[in-house]
């Protein structure tokens, strides 16, 4: 929070010292949200993302609603990024699911991931969810991780690091 605070603060001194012709407009000077504190990664080690995030254009659009994040192995542990309660567990078309709530509107899903916990089981962040199944990579051990907001896919990328393009500001204004 006090990092939001300061970079606002020096894109604020920087535009109203800076002459109009080269300012920045105010819009593009409002940061992206910053990452959810206390997230973590599902896997460990820290993944490699296989496939990023895609949203369609459109909810009935294709599109990739999640990442792929690439397992140690098959059969790896897959942990909770955050705490919160199973609301699904089980098989959608031909791959195993679990479904996490973690309040204030977020769900995490991961698939092929099996699992032994049942609709309602309780989580705190870093507890095993269930282990990694082969089939959603072709021949690389792989775990699909997917993040709703409500009804909106969002990256779950988003949750465990700093998305936020880098802004750079200038020493001086230019002659």
């Amino acid at each position: 929070m006090k990092l939001r605070i300061l970079l606002a603060i020096l894109i604020l001194a920087a535009s109203a010292t800076a002459p109009a012709s080269w300012a920045e407009p105010a819009a593009a000077a409002v940061p992206a949200p910053a990452p959810a504190s206390g997230w973590s990664w599902p896997l460990t080690p820290r993944p490699a993302v296989l496939r990023a995030f895609d949203p369609p254009d459109k909810p009935w659009m294709s599109g990739h609603r999640g990442v792929d994040l690439q397992a140690a192995f098959d059969g790896a542990q897959v942990t909770a990024p955050e705490s919160g309660t199973v609301s699904f567990v089980g098989v959608v078309v031909d791959r195993p699911v679990i479904t996490i709530d973690h309040g204030n509107g977020l769900r995490s899903s991961f698939e092929p991931v099996e699992s032994v916990l049942a609709a309602g089981a309780t989580l705190s962040k870093g507890d095993i969810l269930g282990t990694v199944q082969p089939g959603h990579c072709a021949a690389m051990p792989c775990v699909h991780w997917g993040v709703r907001r409500g009804a909106e896919y969002i990256n779950p990328l988003s949750l465990v690091k700093d998305l936020r393009p880098s802004i750079l500001l200038p020493l001086k204004a230019p002659p």
